[in-house]
């Protein structure tokens, strides 16, 4: 059976997100296409046509089609793949809740989009992010590399039988998902020895010779239910270490690491920190690279891990900062102001790190995020670390 060609390849975002997928030898795939993780769905049924992926592609009708026919395929067993976007998971979302709720390890990938309205076809988090609670892992990727890595190691993830939950790969739509880069692609049989450790592991799954009843519904005050949501929450919460021990282990196989839950950068002698999440990165490490040579001690921080939330690393990453940034490209509607921001801000209150946080919102409707933004916003970091009034909201873009 042909195979992926394996060394250093040029590859968009979407391509990356098709061959990691195809190096997991996944059983079942769901496709249904939308702007822009369409192409990613076209790779996979082109490796299909060329034998180099042996799974069998299932074309439906819609979304929630999509999501349930891997649902039933992972209940039965099988390692399942779907990709999707913006409204196509709003439209699949009771069988997203459904699927987390059930425990099964499926991996999503999620070319990010703007929700409407207005309308935009953009790049945005508005549709991963009003998801975040939704019971899934979701891990939020910087690099064309990083989608074809993340997507081997939601598969340790996913399939563990201390976790077996749903993943989301979160990769910013419009900017990486067509962004062509350079891809280290590893040779099938690395791929399979790293993911071998998932063999020895015998889950439960529907099938006719062990009958035994699905739990799709429970007794109103029955408290099975919340015997449920404890053990879901305890799997979420194992799986913050456990994605640390995996990254260690991709590091050994494959030479590459991220840093498992959160990836530091310039962080050692550090008096004030950005966190951001996705592409936003680099430009931020541009930035900081430019202003460290004009003397601010500034270090970034980007969060890989959203859901679970890594407060313990984090913790330890922001401890001692005089100030701290957030970058966000979408906003939490109740409080006006970014996600991250709000999760620093519940967590810095938990540290009891009683120093300015500033919130800093730009980059939506896929407008950009340049060195200026960053340079601005470490100035405005700097200028509270050293006791200057300070907001905690900043729109970049409106003022």
């Amino acid at each position: 059976m042909p195979e992926l060609p394996w060394g250093p390849r040029v590859l968009e975002g979407n391509v990356a997100m098709a061959w990691g997928a195809t190096l997991c030898r996944p059983d079942i795939i769901g496709a249904f296409p939308i702007t822009p993780a369409t192409s990613a769905l076209e790779q996979l049924y082109t490796l299909s046509a060329q034998g180099i992926l042996d799974a069998d592609l299932i074309g439906v009708e819609g979304e929630n089609s999509m999501l349930g026919s891997v649902m039933g395929a992972s209940a039965a067993g099988a390692r399942t793949f779907t990709a999707t976007s913006s409204m196509g998971l709003a439209f699949a979302y009771d069988a997203y809740l459904a699927a987390s709720g059930s425990r099964l390890p499926i991996v999503m990938a999620l070319a990010m989009r703007e929700q409407p309205m207005p309308m935009v076809l953009a790049a945005g988090t508005s549709d991963a992010l009003q998801a975040k609670d939704g019971g899934w892992i979701q891990i939020y990727v910087e690099s064309c590399q990083e989608i074809l890595d993340s997507i081997i190691m939601a598969y340790r993830l996913a399939e563990d039988p201390e976790i077996l939950l749903p993943i989301n790969i979160c990769y910013l739509g419009f900017y990486l998902s067509y962004l062509s880069q350079r891809v280290e692609v590893p040779p099938q049989k690395e791929v399979d020895d790293f993911l071998a450790p998932l063999q020895k592991f015998e889950r439960m799954k529907l099938c006719l010779e062990k009958p035994m009843t699905f739990p799709s519904e429970v007794a109103p005050a029955d408290e099975i239910l919340m015997e449920y949501r404890y053990k879901h929450c305890a799997a979420m919460q194992r799986s913050k270490e456990k994605l640390d021990q995996i990254d260690k282990e991709f590091e050994k196989a494959f030479g590459r690491s991220y840093g498992g839950q959160i990836e530091e950068y310039r962080m050692g002698d550090a008096e004030i920190a950005l966190v951001t999440m996705e592409s936003t990165t680099g430009t931020a490490r541009e930035a900081i690279d430019i202003v460290r040579d004009k003397g601010f001690k500034v270090g970034l921080v980007k969060v890989r891990m959203f859901r679970p939330f890594p407060r313990e690393r984090l913790a330890e990453a922001l401890k001692g900062k005089k100030a701290i940034g957030a970058f966000d490209r979408h906003v939490c509607f109740g409080w006006g102001c970014g996600h991250l921001f709000l999760e620093l801000k519940t967590l810095m209150a938990e540290m009891k790190a009683y120093v300015p946080l500033l919130g800093f919102v730009a980059g939506t409707g896929g407008a950009d995020i340049t060195p200026d933004h960053f340079a601005r916003a470490i100035n405005l970091v700097d200028s509270a670390a050293h006791g200057k009034p300070y907001k905690e909201g900043t729109w970049l873009a409106l003022e």
